[in-house]
C-alpha cells in the first residue's frame, strides 16, 4: 500500500464522519424577527447597580421537556410557558437553537409585569436516530439576560422491509 492510499484510508472516514455527523446548521431565526437593540434596555443606575424590583424577571414553569420515544421523521412541538414576575417590561430579543432541526418561535412584543408568554419549539426528527438533546438560548433584557431551555427525544428508526 503506497503513502497516498494510507492517507486516503485515514482522511476519507474522518471527512465522512464530519459530513454525516454534523447537524443541519440552517439558521433557526429570521433576521426580520430580531428585536431592535434600542428596545432592549435594563433599568440600571450609572454605577451599574440594579434598581431593586425594576428589572424584568423571566420565570418558566419548566425549562426542560422530554418528548420520549418518537418515530424518525416526526415533527413534535412543545410550548414553554413563562411569566414576567419583575417590575418592568420583558423583551425577548432572540431565541436560537443549537441545530436547524429545532425551530423556536417567541413573542415579539414586550411582556408587561405580571403577564405570561410562551416560546414554542418544534423539533424535526428527520434523519435523526437514538437519543437527541437540543438547547434553545433565549436572550432578553432581564438579569441574567440569557436563559437556556432544553428538549430531548429518543428517535426510533423503524426497520425497512
Amino acid at each position: 500500500m503506497n503513502m497516498f492510499e494510507k492517507i486516503a484510508k485515514i482522511l476519507i472516514p474522518v471527512f465522512l464522519l464530519g459530513v454525516f455527523g454534523s447537524c443541519n446548521n440552517e439558521s433557526s431565526t429570521n433576521n426580520d424577527e430580531h428585536v431592535s437593540s434600542d428596545l432592549v434596555t435594563n433599568p440600571m443606575t450609572a454605577s451599574g447597580k440594579e434598581k431593586k424590583n425594576q428589572l424584568p424577571v423571566m420565570e418558566f414553569q419548566s425549562d426542560k421537556h422530554d418528548f420520549g420515544l418518537i418515530i424518525q421523521g416526526e415533527k413534535v412541538a412543545h410550548t414553554f410557558k413563562f411569566k414576567n414576575t419583575g417590575g418592568s417590561d420583558l423583551v425577548i430579543s432572540n431565541c436560537s437553537a443549537t441545530c436547524g432541526c429545532t425551530i423556536p418561535s417567541w413573542p415579539k412584543e414586550p411582556i408587561k409585569p405580571g403577564e405570561e408568554g410562551k416560546i414554542e419549539v418544534v423539533f424535526s426528527s428527520a434523519g435523526r436516530s437514538g437519543p437527541n438533546h437540543k438547547k434553545i438560548a433565549v436572550l432578553t433584557n432581564a438579569q441574567p439576560n440569557r436563559v437556556e431551555l432544553s428538549i430531548s427525544a429518543e428517535v426510533f428508526v423503524p426497520e425497512k422491509k
